[in-house]
């Protein structure tokens, strides 16, 4: 284990799979990514199709 995220360091230290903190913010980027598609998706404008 990495012992309490002592010997990581950028990116690792935050999104790890060895600790809690590192597994909720996986959680939290992947509903926040998400969300963010599926609102881009819902509020972008719809285009006509005329014949």
């Amino acid at each position: 284990m990495a012992e309490d995220g002592k010997q990581l360091t950028g990116l690792a230290k935050h999104f790890n799979s060895q600790t809690m903190y590192g597994r909720a913010n996986v959680t939290k980027a992947t509903l926040a990514s998400v969300g963010l598609i599926a609102l881009y998706f819902m509020t972008r404008s719809k285009s006509k199709k005329s014949s």
